[in-house]
């Protein structure tokens, strides 16, 4: 039978929101799959200054448009936080990533449903 672990993305300390710092793939980490089952991910970015900023989420690879969930989406100035993946399932030990076209400009919060 299946279990079912909620928790913070790996990328995250204790939960805090990820600050994207790289502004080019391969990106910031925010969650690494785990190695057995698969994980099922939920996203949302916050831009935290006052101009527009693009994201790009590569979800297990960097090839594009493959491996691209989300590619230089601009997020706006001062944002609430925008819902970017709602549950889609990653597994392998694969990474999903983010860069930005300005460095620490965007805050990717979320959590992991682990299915074992």
């Amino acid at each position: 039978m299946a279990t079912f672990t909620e928790s913070t993305l790996s990328g995250s300390t204790s939960g805090k929101p990820v600050p994207v710092v790289a502004t080019a793939t391969l990106g910031t980490t925010l969650h690494t799959a785990g190695a057995s089952g698969y994980d099922k991910v939920w996203l949302w970015a916050s831009n935290v200054t006052a101009i527009a900023a693009t994201l790009t989420i590569e979800w297990g690879g960097a090839t594009d448009p493959g491996e691209h969930m989300v590619k230089a989406f601009s997020i706006p100035p001062n944002s609430l936080p925008i819902p970017i993946a709602s549950g889609q399932i990653i597994r392998d030990s694969l990474l999903v990533t983010a860069f930005s076209g300005t460095a620490s400009a965007i805050n990717v919060s979320g959590y992991v449903i682990a299915v074992r």
